[in-house]
């Protein structure tokens, strides 16, 4: 598969990661959604940004095996590796602020984190759909 197509087809998930970040640096306080800490949120949105990134690479190494198994590897391991990441971050910070937590800003990256995740799919299907396209036409 060509670099141009992932790097393209990479493309939302930065734009995602660019507007999130420069929507809450660009925010004066985020006091009013459900008492939501600006540092965190920014620090949590670039460990999905990188967690995310990790995960589409593992996906898209995916689509250019030839093995069923190894497919599924990395689809799990991407998943995994995301998921580890997230739940590893979380908790660290929840030790680290203790009752200080700031359960606004937990929310507000799970959302994140869903909508990292839906458009990490949606590409990766569409990727996926666009292979098994060009394999067809060559089997045919």
């Amino acid at each position: 598969m060509d670099n141009k197509i992932i790097a393209r087809a990479f493309l939302p998930i930065l734009i995602i990661f660019i507007v999130s970040t420069v929507i809450l640096i660009a925010a004066p306080s985020l006091d009013f959604l459900w008492g939501m800490d600006k540092r965190v949120m920014l620090v949590g949105n670039i460990i999905l940004f990188l967690a995310t990134t990790l995960s589409f690479y593992l996906y898209q190494q995916s689509l250019r095996s030839k093995s069923v198994q190894a497919s599924f590897r990395m689809i799990y391991g991407g998943m995994f590796v995301k998921m580890m990441i997230c739940l590893f971050t979380a908790l660290i910070y929840i030790m680290i602020a203790k009752k200080n937590v700031s359960k606004g800003a937990i929310f507000g990256l799970m959302f994140l984190y869903f909508l990292y995740t839906f458009v990490e799919v949606s590409i990766i299907m569409k990727l996926s759909r666009k292979i098994n396209n060009v394999k067809e036409r060559g089997a045919a």
